[in-house]
């Protein structure tokens, strides 16, 4: 059974989650369990199904949750997201990407619609009760974003509430013209717990002391974070006259030389928005001591790549990789319980910390 955590939810008098949090293998169980079963995530693009009739296997979190999923785009357009597991024996129904007519799973020839309803089995016309409603592929919710994908696989709350939350920001950029740029993809092996990357990029507060050269484009004495429901924005100002947003009239930040939007979408996902486009960053739990974090790439204007603070983002990415590291290793020290929350730069640290205890401490429901 794992221990009950508390932050006190005043973070002028709240400690951080206790550096047990980080070493149980109890803890990391329940957060797959508890935090990322009931939570929502990236799924994909929409690149791969502009055509209808097009199916997309994937697994959700490999080597973490290991759930075989199912993008299609059935003849009306409608796009679902699946199980990708046959409802008679367990096999994978779709092996390869591609354009199908129906989906028929190649152990026993099980048929399905690419909505997921069952529609034929062979030699199955003595059963008795089938089909029933648990025969069809199981569906899960899904919510679109210009080309980005999200699913839940039971989630505890309704995404559209992170999407208006980001849509009031960052709404105004093209993002259904966003092109994913894969020559600037990259992933990285991470040596430390997923929560304390989660940590290192929920406050600017180490900016000034580990990345010199991003600290030189933003006015760190004006970075402003903006706490929602589950999810965060940490708002980047520039220093001097390095590359900000064209902020349309109306604009809640009109007259603001925001150089980046970045927001934090709970558990696990950020999306930097620059004025070139969008870094997505996911963070894939592997073990109490690994994280593997992608880094994904979509472009709305090349001509602003390589500028300020959307610049130099592989070698920011290995400045915090060392100190998350340099962290995962500092918190097996038997004499580090806990530290304490800096209010003027760590609220987003805060946020995340509050989260995770409200949902490891909820009872599980049927």
């Amino acid at each position: 059974m794992i221990p009950k955590f508390s932050i006190d939810p005043d973070i002028r008098k709240a400690s951080t989650l206790p550096s047990s949090f980080y070493r149980h293998p109890e803890v990391f169980q329940a957060l797959r369990e508890k935090v990322f079963y009931r939570s929502w995530q990236w799924i994909g693009d929409t690149t791969g199904l502009l055509e209808k009739g097009h199916a997309a296997p994937s697994t959700l979190l490999p080597g973490f949750l290991d759930e075989p999923l199912l993008l299609s785009k059935d003849g009306e357009g409608k796009i679902h997201c699946l199980s990708n597991v046959c409802t008679h024996r367990g096999n994978l129904v779709v092996e390869n990407e591609g354009k199908y007519r129906k989906l028929v799973c190649g152990y026993h020839g099980r048929r399905f619609g690419l909505d997921g309803k069952f529609e034929f089995m062979p030699e199955f016309g003595e059963t008795l009760d089938f089909p029933r409603p648990c025969d069809d592929l199981h569906s899960f919710p899904v919510r679109r974003w210009g080309p980005f994908l999200f699913a839940g696989l039971r989630p505890a709350f309704d995404f559209q509430s992170v999407i208006d939350r980001m849509e009031e920001r960052v709404g105004f950029m093209p993002l259904d013209k966003f092109k994913r740029d894969v020559t600037r993809d990259k992933d990285y092996t991470i040596h430390a717990h997923w929560a304390l990357y989660c940590d290192n990029y929920l406050e600017g507060f180490h900016i000034p002391f580990v990345h010199e050269d991003l600290d030189a484009v933003l006015d760190y004495g004006n970075y402003e974070t903006v706490l929602y429901d589950h999810c965060n924005l940490q708002i980047g100002y520039a220093e001097g006259t390095d590359e900000v947003f064209d902020l349309p009239e109306g604009h809640m930040d009109r007259g603001k030389k925001v150089a980046a939007y970045y927001f934090w979408v709970y558990p696990n996902m950020m999306f930097n928005f620059y004025p070139w486009g969008c870094s997505v960053n996911l963070v894939n739990p592997i073990d109490l001591s690994r994280t593997r974090v992608s880094f994904l790439t979509y472009v709305c204007d090349p001509s602003k790549l390589d500028k300020g603070a959307g610049t130099g983002l592989d070698k920011v990415e290995m400045e915090d990789e060392a100190v998350v590291e340099g962290v995962h290793k500092g918190i097996r020290s038997r004499f580090y319980q806990a530290g304490r929350f800096s209010p003027a730069r760590e609220k987003g640290v805060h946020h995340f910390h509050s989260l995770l205890a409200r949902y490891l401490n909820r009872e599980e429901e049927n």
